[in-house]
């Protein structure tokens, strides 16, 4: 077991608390200590939700250990159903309950209640948060529809033709907690309704049990989100023979993609790519003189699987970025990732510790990070823009704005949220260069305040200048690191901030290898002709 200050995901108990409070008419009982309660404060404070969600806690103390626990579970369990009268019960443990193995599953069903009991199995020392939402989706729905009634053969992704009626399918896996869901769902559905498709069910956001019932009357599913919705599209698959699309709408190329995906499965025209580009603002930008400043742009990505190798297309494909480095920390999507990173040209990057994904970041020097909001912190002690793609996220990057990431709209939302930190690093970097004009008073900073265009980044010590004899003994101190001088100091100011990292690191290196004691700006010219070559 390992002790970080941050983690990318919690246990997979909160992932199954983020399936309940998505649905309607669901209870979550969950067996934990008093301790284990803390997850409520994601749903009120990050959501900002009215409610707390529907979870009841046992909440055992350590004096309870002694009695029959098992006893204390039912008493909840009955109380919990007596007062919230759900449709469906989920029952579970938190990594802690786990230890005691009360069963509280089991326990739930021998009670006789006439409502269906889904028991949850999650592995806390082993699986994650999205791992749980999708085992708690999945169990749900298959704990819902396995004795649904279904003639192999049967399914027909084109029966809608015979019906007189339009094509409808499922949109599967936005939940609560998800990056940008509620506003996703409203700009899919939009843009299936302008295609002539309408939507049967959504879930597990804002949907109940009985609508869950009603998953195999579509004629396709929509797999919104595979990290939590694939393991179920698979299943409604084998089950019910109905075909999901593989491809997420995120960015504009993907979201063509989709279309003619969609309409493939449904039989129905595919729209003309010529027409669907110009839907988004990006496109256009894109194809602008303007857009030649971003050109080559290198870029760090991090974050969930599917927001990794989406913005990993759109920065490469669509943005003429560089794409330096791209991983995740969910280990259930690290095949997919690995094969978009080595499309690339990269290797990817499948790590649960932040501290080494700063690593990486630094070693990469790019001039844009695209990441979870830990990224942003590792960003701004760095002194790199940076803009959020992906859970775990802040408060900030849950807006009361309509501000999705899917389909044509959710592409202009990206080129803002990506472009916009670029053109804020000239600003910053047009600041330092120009600090000495008499226009700019002492003490002037950007929106980078913590840059304010000074020649080094904040976590870097100030430079201590010495005289040669000081120096050399300093030297010696330091395993023969090279000095700088004020020259070569005055002289690395003048390279943009978000490569004078890269610049300092290999100019030390030269200097190293040429025995050079002292760095100026000769010095830093002879690195700079060394590493060209």
């Amino acid at each position: 077991m390992e002790l970080t200050l941050w983690t990318y995901e919690g246990p997979p108990h909160v992932g199954a608390m983020r399936i309940a409070t998505s649905m309607e008419g669901v209870h979550y009982l969950l067996h934990a200590p008093q301790g284990d309660t803390y997850a409520d404060l994601l749903f009120t404070m990050i959501e900002r939700r009215g409610k707390r969600p529907p979870v009841t806690y046992t909440t055992f103390q350590a004096r309870d250990l002694g009695g029959d626990t098992a006893e204390l579970v039912k008493g909840h369990i009955k109380e919990a159903v007596d007062r919230f009268k759900p449709k469906a019960l989920l029952v579970g443990e938190s990594c802690t309950a786990e230890l005691i193995q009360d069963q509280p599953g089991s326990l739930a069903k021998g009670m006789g209640l006439d409502l269906p009991i889904i028991t949850l199995e999650l592995p806390a020392y082993s699986k994650k948060e999205n791992w749980g939402a999708a085992e708690t989706f999945y169990q749900l729905v298959r704990g819902l529809l396995k004795n649904h009634p279904h003639e192999k053969g049967s399914q027909n992704s084109k029966a809608w033709k015979d019906q007189s009626r339009r094509p409808r399918v499922n949109l599967l896996g936005p939940s609560l907690l998800g990056f940008r869901c509620r506003d996703d769902v409203l700009e899919i559905q939009k843009l299936l309704n302008i295609h002539g498709i309408d939507i049967n069910v959504i879930a597990p956001l804002g949907a109940s049990p009985a609508e869950l019932m009603r998953i195999p009357d579509a004629d396709a599913n929509v797999c919104l989100y595979p990290e939590i919705a694939e393991s179920t599209c698979l299943w409604l698959q084998r089950q019910f023979e109905t075909p999901f699309t593989k491809t997420v709408p995120i960015g504009v190329g993907a979201t063509h993609d989709f279309l003619k995906e969609i309409s493939e499965i449904l039989g129905i025209e595919p729209p003309n790519q010529s027409e669907t580009s110009k839907q988004s603002r990006l496109t256009w930008y894109s194809q602008s003189v303007d857009s030649n400043y971003l050109t080559g742009k290198r870029v760090f990505i991090f974050g969930d699987g599917t927001h990794a190798i989406a913005a990993a297309r759109i920065a490469n494909e669509e943005l003429g970025f560089e794409v330096v480095g791209l991983g995740t920390y969910s280990r259930e999507m690290a095949r997919p990732v690995r094969s978009a990173a080595e499309k690339l040209g990269i290797e990817a990057l499948i790590s649960n510790d932040y501290l080494e994904v700063e690593k990486a970041m630094a070693n990469a020097a790019p001039e844009l990070v695209l990441g979870t909001q830990m990224e942003r912190h590792s960003a701004k002690r760095l002194g790199i823009p940076c803009a959020v793609i992906s859970t775990p996220m802040h408060v900030q990057d849950v807006p009361a704005r309509y501000s999705p990431q899917m389909g044509w709209e959710g592409a202009n939302v990206i080129f803002d949220s990506w472009v916009h930190p670029l053109m804020m690093g000239l600003e910053e970097h047009l600041i330092g260069m120009f600090r000495h004009d008499f226009e700019f008073i002492d003490g002037h900073q950007s929106h980078l305040g913590h840059q304010g265009g000074q020649p080094t980044t904040k976590h870097e010590p100030q430079t201590k200048y010495l005289n040669p004899d000081e120096a050399a003994k300093e030297i010696v101190s330091k395993n023969n690191s090279p000095i700088w001088t004020e020259e070569g100091e005055a002289e690395l100011a003048k390279i943009p901030f978000f490569v004078r990292g890269k610049v300092r690191r290999n100019t030390e290196k030269y200097a190293r290898q040429a025995g050079c004691r002292q760095i100026d700006s000769e010095t830093l010219y002879d690195a700079k002709v060394h590493f060209r070559n």
